[in-house]
């Protein structure tokens, strides 16, 4: 079988016309594809998780495909979403797993620094931009979680975070 795009196309049009036959191919295809696809990018004892959410999403999401569009563009989309999901999950268990081992060696003067610093960048900001990049970047809240919690709109956010973010960069490039 060749996995090549117009083959895969052909398949997920079969496949939403209800072939199951050429939607069990299409998974079996696109399976392999994502496995070259995340290889080098996560650990490979997580390799077979992460291909199986991806397929998971494919499935709950077939119905948005646009069949005259090329596939593994769409597929790749729903690979990138998921493994920066699963970066999201890692880091934060990374970094949970870090906190419990050094906190009883870590003294209470370098967070309390480290917040000062943060603090006083955040007051180059503005209060909406401020908020944003808290709760999505150091809190760690989704955007429609920081959206519910801010009352700021999911796109305002997003621009927020981006914003914000480019200016802390050039405050702190130029300091440097």
């Amino acid at each position: 079988m060749n996995g090549d795009d117009a083959t895969m196309m052909r398949l997920m049009r079969a496949a939403q016309n209800g072939d199951k036959q050429a939607y069990a191919v299409l998974l079996e295809q696109a399976a392999k594809w994502l496995r070259r696809y995340f290889r080098r990018r996560i650990a490979l004892e997580k390799l077979d998780d992460l291909v199986q959410e991806v397929l998971l999403s494919v499935h709950a999401k077939r119905s948005t495909y646009d069949p005259d569009r090329p596939f593994y563009p769409w597929l790749a989309a729903i690979a990138r979403y998921r493994w920066v999901d699963y970066l999201r999950a890692e880091y934060r268990t990374q970094t949970q797993e870090l906190l419990e081992d050094t906190a009883s060696e870590e003294s209470a003067e370098e967070p309390v620094m480290a917040r000062i610093s943060l603090d006083r960048l955040f007051d180059q900001l503005s209060p909406a931009q401020a908020e944003a990049i808290e709760l999505v970047k150091i809190e760690g809240y989704s955007v429609a979680e920081a959206s519910e919690r801010s009352g700021q709109s999911q796109s305002l956010i997003k621009v927020n975070v981006h914003r914000g973010i480019r200016k802390l960069a050039a405050i702190i490039e130029k300091a440097s």
